[in-house]
């Protein structure tokens, strides 16, 4: 298995490649037999991956979870869905707002029988998507630990992609003052600090969890 780096991949902004791995996913997850053309569901997604107001949660950060949930299919129960609960899990995100993931969920569960998923599949997808809300799956939660890691990777990456990643975070956030903003990001990179595991999976654990906590660390000193 290619040990991926944990900020960005090959094409991570090249939508010809997206549509194509959502194709994959989609006709993966719906397995045998003919069902509606996979494309403008794709089409729809980018769209919404690509609204102007985003600066982190854009098409560049989809393919990236994209990119370590292949790193961790192994770990997973079904990849296909793990892929598709990427795809839809910020479809939905407006910064100002606190139920996008679960606004993303709700799409999912509207778009993805009209595709030709079944009920059960379409709900796996959907309360994937929710798990993003708190990125705390349960012991054995195998696809749940996959997207949760792959949604958490960036924390891992090389220090100047990370500066990247914070700066990014903080344009979404214009709207919030800078004395605010710094309490509340601490807030967050304080809670995140005290779980006891940030990464699941065994790969995670292993590759991703000490320079996470490192970059999260400096962070917070920077911040207070």
């Amino acid at each position: 298995m290619p040990d991926h780096d944990a900020h960005n991949g090959p094409g991570a902004d090249d939508i010809t490649s997206l549509r194509a791995r959502w194709r994959e996913a989609l006709l993966g997850a719906r397995g045998i037999g003919a069902g509606p053309d996979p494309d403008p569901y794709a089409e729809n997604l980018l769209t919404r991956w690509s609204e102007p107001h985003r600066r982190y949660h854009t098409r560049t950060h989809l393919a990236a979870v994209l990119t370590h949930v292949d790193t961790l299919q192994e770990h997973a129960d079904d990849p296909h869905l793990v892929r598709l609960a990427a795809w839809f899990h910020d479809a939905v995100y407006a910064p100002d707002r606190s139920e996008n993931e679960e606004r993303s969920a709700r799409l999912a569960e509207r778009a993805l029988p009209e595709a030709g998923l079944t009920p059960e599949a379409t709900a796996e997808v959907a309360r994937l998507v929710r798990l993003t809300v708190t990125h705390d799956p349960a012991d054995g939660d195998r696809n749940g630990e996959v997207l949760c890691d792959a949604d958490l990777a960036v924390l891992a990456a090389d220090a100047e992609a990370y500066a990247a990643y914070a700066a990014a975070v903080r344009e979404e956030y214009a709207f919030v003052p800078d004395e605010a903003f710094r309490a509340g990001r601490a807030d967050v990179l304080r809670q995140l600090l005290a779980l006891p595991r940030l990464f699941r999976t065994g790969y995670g654990a292993a590759h991703w969890e000490s320079r996470a906590r490192e970059n999260l660390t400096t962070e917070l000193e920077l911040l207070t």
